[in-house]
């Protein structure tokens, strides 16, 4: 049997396949989910969780070994010359136990927090991060976390001590044609007695090039005695018909092992079959929903390695008599630069801590987190660049062939590219959090604007939904952000005033929650395809996230003892320079260019604006835009290269 070609797939179809992959029920609190209904728990997140002390000296231990391998191991100008880690530091990672960081000490793992494991990547990101994306990729998506929370016991003996010791894992999701829309995925995996048949290609399989255990997702068809769905599998690589085709290459993360994979009759027992048949896109959405933390711990890393430069830079290089730190052009890029890597990494600690204590749902913090953190990574990365001039243009090489410090931001900007659009582009983030962000409106009125619903349906949903907003629109109109004294504990003698802040964090997330519903009131159905109003929202959301949590974190460290005004004024800078984007983004919740946008859309789309392109050369090469993969047996040599 053979894999069926990609088929149409309707817009609706895609939403319902996206719907039943989602977690539906909210069993445990979420300080964001809240904070979009308008309503602010501060008591969620402070006082600031703290982790046991036990698991503070386990991974402070393990960071210190990592940090001197990371001094003395990795060589990042190698990685970058080379565009390969070198196998030796693969190796002395396994020996380190870098690769069981997230694994149960009794699978042989160091079962590290989540906490010190984004720590641990920050560290490593911090020297290279395509070793990052390596360990991140094996442990945050691979083949560990989702046996963790939904393996066999048998599974997890069999493969936990393999990936903590020995074996590098990938996750194998997207397909050429096949991007976030999971309804439109071709791989399929067919039963055949205890074994299934899968057929297939996979695209961008980071780590698959390297490979030992690959987590793949494949659509079993529906059939006497199968349920059918999105299923997901841990494959050997070594499996007979499974073909590493290519090895890609990319703007930046030189040294990553992504390719292209082929599956052509492989035989997976169905032991290896992670959960029931048709809950493969739950695993996945559930195995992100801390794995994507990985991508602001390491974006943190940047943020502060870009203010490491930035200091050191712009206090050496002098303009019109003095350093170039002290002219306000430069010195507010490196104000908005040291303030939002304090409030990222507050974002990150934060979130972290509260993965590990599982007394909320993350799921929204998590998706806020790497959506907000990828995106101001970039830009803290861009200002670097601009800050440091045309030296910012030039690679370390060139720098250092001519005597001058090898400081590669121009690399670490191709490197932080790929951060929004790893594990969820922005854009998809965008709509998965807005998703999120109205479910408890769905939840009561979502009847209403359902098309294939019944006048009976909507006559229950109506009752319920006046029910909801007769005791929820009330409390939207006043709170504590209007009174004065409100959070006064973040007012101490003698240092920065940020319970301001917070009341004003208390009164936006009351205005958001009218916008959305005004929003609801006024679009109805048409609310999901207002993307660009729903994305400002959910900019609004992360904003007054990391407002929060950079206020608490600065608490905390002031109660401790430690750096506690710096963190009071880091964190008074950070929430002025939030509280202004957000005062543009809610003005241009209503007032924008959508509807213009989308006629000039139309117009480029028709061709209409086909002249504007004239005066010019394509230098594409020739090709399908789209590489076919129509599933069969490989046509090319086998590039997969096991590191031993």
């Amino acid at each position: 049997m053979t894999a069926p070609s990609v088929r149409p797939v309707s817009e609706r179809e895609a939403r319902q396949v996206a719907e039943a992959a989602r977690e539906q029920d909210w069993k445990k609190p979420s300080f964001a989910k809240e904070l979009f209904l308008g309503r602010f728990r501060l008591d969620l997140i402070h006082p600031h969780p703290t982790p046991a002390l036990e698991d503070v000296r386990r991974g402070e231990e393990f960071l210190a070994k990592l940090r001197h391998f990371c001094e003395t191991r990795i060589d990042p100008a190698r990685i970058e010359r080379e565009a390969k880690i070198p196998d030796e530091t693969v190796n002395g990672l396994k020996e380190l136990g870098a690769l069981g960081m997230k694994i149960d000490t009794k699978y042989g793992g160091l079962g590290l927090t989540s906490v010190y494991y984004n720590k641990a990547l920050a560290v490593v990101g911090s020297v290279s991060p395509a070793v990052g994306a390596l360990l991140s990729a094996h442990q945050s998506i691979g083949v560990p976390q989702p046996l963790k929370l939904f393996g066999t016991q048998q599974q997890k003996e069999t493969f936990l001590p393999r990936c903590a010791r020995t074996d590098i894992s990938a996750f194998l999701l997207t397909e050429p044609d096949v991007g976030s829309d999971p309804a439109r995925l071709a791989t399929s995996a067919v039963p055949d007695g205890d074994d299934y048949i899968l057929d297939g290609v996979k695209l961008w399989t980071t780590n698959g090039v390297v490979a030992d255990l690959l987590v793949v997702m494949a659509r079993v068809p529906r059939s006497e005695g199968h349920k059918g769905g999105i299923t997901a599998f841990v494959v050997e690589a070594t499996a007979e018909g499974v073909t590493v085709e290519q090895r890609n290459a990319f703007m930046g993360l030189r040294g990553i092992e992504n390719g292209v994979t082929r599956f052509h009759q492989v035989r997976v027992p169905a032991a290896n079959r992670i959960g029931p048949e048709g809950s493969g896109l739950k695993i996945a959405l559930t195995t992100l929903n801390t794995g994507r933390l990985s991508i602001p711990a390491m974006c943190v890393a940047g943020g502060k390695w870009a203010l490491k430069i930035a200091r050191e830079w712009s206090t050496a290089r002098e303009q019109w008599g003095k350093p170039i730190a002290r002219h306000e052009a430069v010195g507010s890029k490196i104000s908005f630069i040291a303030a939002t890597t304090f409030a990222l990494e507050a974002v990150l600690d934060l979130s972290g801590q509260m993965a590990d204590e599982s007394r909320n749902d993350i799921r929204i913090e998590a998706a806020l987190a790497k959506l907000y953190a990828s995106e101001m990574a970039w830009l803290m990365t861009d200002e670097l660049v601009q800050i440091r001039g045309g030296r910012g243009y030039e690679s370390a090489a060139s720098l250092a062939a001519r005597g001058e410090r090898a400081v590669p931001a121009e690399q670490m900007l191709r490197d932080a590219r790929i951060n929004r659009i790893f594990e969820g582009s922005t854009e998809i983030m965008h709509l998965l959090i807005a998703r999120e962000a109205v479910d408890a409106h769905l939840s009561v009125a979502g009847d209403l604007i359902d098309p294939e619903k019944s006048l009976g349906d909507k006559a229950r949903a109506g009752a319920r939904a006046g029910g909801f907003y007769a005791r929820w629109l009330p409390k939207l109109v006043t709170g504590p952000g209007q009174l004065p004294r409100t959070y006064a504990e973040f007012r101490p003698a003698g240092h920065r005033d940020l319970a301001t802040h917070l009341r004003y964090v208390e009164r936006s997330s009351r205005k958001l929650a009218r916008s959305t519903f005004y929003a609801m009131s006024r679009w109805q159905g048409r609310m999901e395809t207002k993307q660009g109003f729903l994305g400002r929202i959910v900019d609004i959301g992360a904003e007054l996230f990391a407002m929060s949590a950079a206020c608490v974190r600065a608490e905390r460290l002031r109660a401790e003892g430690e750096h506690g005004a710096e963190a009071y004024e880091l964190a008074d800078a950070f929430c002025r320079q939030a509280r202004i984007r957000i005062e543009e983004l809610f003005g241009r919740l209503w007032t924008n260019t959508d509807e213009l946008d989308r006629k000039v859309v139309s117009g480029v789309m028709s061709g209409a604006y086909e002249w504007l392109e004239a005066g010019i050369l394509d230098p594409s090469g020739d090709g399908p835009w789209i590489a076919d993969a129509t599933p069969g047996p490989a046509k090319t040599d086998n590039v997969h290269r096991p590191i031993r």
